[in-house]
């Protein structure tokens, strides 16, 4: 924990990241017209209304009893409380009208955030709550990190509404580059550390990050690029989507069923069959329609990453891998960041908010690894082949237990990364994000290993 006077020297810089977080979720909120709430963009998640309400609900549900505070609305904080990670295909069965409407959310939000910032504001209530996770600024650190986890989710969700549902933005640029060239960059054998061992005063981690496991990764090659669009294209053609070779039997049953034939985010124009090489492509950017971006990294789902990764005669890297790849050097230590130990800025990648959509995958050279490996940071999240589970010596948040500890299931996998929606805070090395592989929504990429 950190130290009294540390903690309340950090708690006013706290309060103004929660501030910025806020305005960052709010501004998503701002694109949707009145009618446009109510939608379920996605089958397997909510509504759009649930998101307006569970940024709140979950900071209230957090901090209120640290803090001492009665409930003002006890039916929406248990409405608003939970989302949604179905599986075996159960999806959510609930009508617009079982929600409440805007100005009730609306009203409920602007309650929450008066009562959280009274309370917050008075150092008094806080350092003296005896509640070791708010005072030592962790409890806060987590409704920071909640929030900009769901301004990502509510990213994607958006951009899968129709662009007549949304407020008009301008239409995205497409920077007509092809390409670069793919080959294997060879990573030497060496050890690399998963996890972390402690609470820095100036550091936070989900429960899942804590706990170390040093891993010897034996000499591989991995992708110097995230696979792009270009690359992709060349498995269609191949008839990659056509042939069950390629694919795990349940991913090909989930492809069958779902009648995917592509990946989500690309739209087939001028041909019935998307294997011909001569039919057109565009891509859904997040405001508009553009021709497929070559130099993109592809979003797929896993299982379509497993099918490429086969199909091209390689694998997905493991999570230590994947690791050994962006962290490691030649001499055996292991950087903070790919590029060293120098702090995040526009030019190491694509992250923080910076864009709506992907960039090149070699626009930003200054983010390479000590191996040379580009992209490794935003831009895409990278699917691994290892299920998420606990590190050792894993003990769940008592304020939160079922955060990670539901998921160590089986069926959801480590991707690390990040994409150019996810905040700058939750780059760092440790950071574990997990998804089921049949979910093609979310902005995740890939690169293949070769023994």
């Amino acid at each position: 924990m950190a130290s009294p006077q540390l903690a309340r020297s950090l708690h006013p810089r706290l309060l103004s990241r929660m501030e910025e977080a806020r305005a960052r979720s709010d501004a998503l909120f701002q694109l949707l017209p009145p009618n446009s709430f109510y939608q379920r963009p996605i089958a397997e998640r909510h509504r759009l209304i649930f998101y307006l309400g569970h940024l709140e609900a979950f900071d209230w549900n957090l901090l209120s009893r640290a803090l001492g505070l009665e409930s003002h609305n006890p039916v929406f904080d248990k409405l608003f409380a939970f989302g949604i990670d179905p599986l075996n295909g159960g999806l959510p069965t609930d009508t617009a009208g079982d929600w409440p409407g805007i100005a009730q959310v609306e009203l409920y939000d602007r309650r929450t955030r008066e009562l959280l910032n009274a309370a917050l504001s008075d150092e008094s209530t806080v350092f003296g709550s005896g509640d070791a996770a708010l005072v030592d600024g962790t409890l806060l650190h987590v409704a920071i990190e909640h929030r900009l986890m769901h301004a990502e989710t509510l990213n994607y969700l958006l951009h899968n509404l129709p662009l007549e549902r949304r407020i008009p933005q301008p239409m995205p640029h497409c920077d007509p580059r092809p390409a670069p060239s793919q080959h294997q960059v060879t990573i030497p054998a060496g050890t690399t550390m998963l996890g972390q061992s402690g609470r820095a005063p100036h550091f936070f981690g989900w429960d899942n990050e804590f706990g170390t496991q040093q891993i010897h990764v034996p000499s591989f090659s991995v992708g110097m690029y995230p696979v792009t669009n270009s690359e992709y294209l060349k498995f269609i053609h191949a008839g990659g989507y056509e042939d069950s070779l390629y694919w795990r039997p349940e991913d090909w049953e989930w492809k069958r069923q779902q009648r995917l034939e592509h990946p989500h985010f690309w739209l087939p124009r001028s041909s019935s069959q998307v294997s011909d090489p001569d039919t057109q492509w565009e891509y859904r950017a997040m405001f508009g329609v553009i021709p497929l971006p070559q130099s993109w990294p592809v979003y797929v789902s896993q299982a379509e990453a497993q099918a490429f990764a086969r199909w091209a005669g390689k694998k997905l890297p493991t999570e230590a891998q994947w690791h050994r790849a962006a962290y490691g050097t030649r001499d055996g230590t292991e950087r903070t960041f790919p590029w060293g130990q120098e702090l995040l800025d526009a030019s190491r990648g694509n992250f923080n908010f910076q864009r709506w959509d992907a960039a090149p995958v070699d626009a930003h050279p200054a983010g390479a690894s000590a191996f040379g490996v580009f992209d490794l940071l935003g831009n895409g999240w990278e699917w691994t082949s290892t299920p998420f589970g606990p590190l050792p010596g894993f003990q769940p948040f008592p304020f939160y237990p079922g955060y990670s500890a539901d998921f160590f299931d089986g069926k959801h996998f480590v991707i690390k990364g990040g994409s150019a929606r996810t905040g700058a805070c939750m780059l760092r090395r440790s950071f574990r994000n997990w998804f089921q592989p049949h979910y093609p929504y979310l902005y995740a990429t890939f690169r293949c290993v070769e023994d």
